[in-house]
């Protein structure tokens, strides 16, 4: 399977929200997460990536790591439509990528499904004005026999939305539940450049 040699360089719009979940209910990470009176947070986002770059729809939920007195993200769970993108993911960096089937509806509305049923889905109406906002963290997945730490930055004009998420209480992402979303934000004008790891 081919893909992109690293960087990726990525461009769309996202809807991302940050829950505050038990930390007991979380999946196993390779590195410490970020806890405060037994709570973790837990980033989840729908994004839908537009040429230039590579074109696909991704879910995923990460939660906030630390190792040292470096933070960042680990990636527990993350599906895309993109054969490619999957291949890509787990090879270069151990984003544990899987795939299912998204529709995304107008403004900021989307679905996931794979082949065990409903994942989850997000709607919010689009935000009448945003702000630029730059950002910048490291992925931290298990890669080998090891840990592989893979830089994120990205650029774009962010709004806060309320964004009604319903996760499959049977499905891969359960463990979210009950909790709800504490603050949701929509991003348009995504230009995300991920990679090289660091080896």
């Amino acid at each position: 399977m081919s893909y992109p040699p690293e960087p990726w360089v990525l461009h769309g719009r996202a809807c991302v929200s940050v829950w505050l979940v038990r930390a007991a209910a979380l999946p196993p990470l390779p590195v410490r997460p970020v806890t405060v009176l037994g709570r973790a947070a837990v980033g989840t986002a729908f994004v839908d990536y537009r040429p230039p770059g590579m074109a696909y729809h991704e879910v995923l939920a990460a939660v906030l790591v630390r190792r040292g007195w470096r933070f960042g993200v680990s990636i527990t769970r993350i599906w895309v439509d993109s054969p490619s993108s999957r291949a890509g993911g787990r090879e270069l960096w151990g984003i544990p990528k899987d795939l299912a089937e998204f529709e995304w509806g107008g403004d900021l509305a989307a679905s996931a499904r794979d082949g065990h049923g409903p994942i989850a889905s997000v709607r919010a109406r689009a935000p009448r004005f945003d702000v630029p906002a730059p950002a910048a963290t490291s992925t931290w997945q298990a890669f080998g026999d090891g840990v592989a730490r893979t830089p994120l930055r990205a650029t774009g004009r962010v709004a806060p939305v309320r964004a009604r998420w319903r996760v499959d209480p049977a499905g891969p992402l359960a463990w979210l539940l009950p909790h709800r979303p504490l603050v949701s934000v929509a991003v348009r004008r995504m230009r995300m450049t991920f990679g090289p790891r660091h080896r």
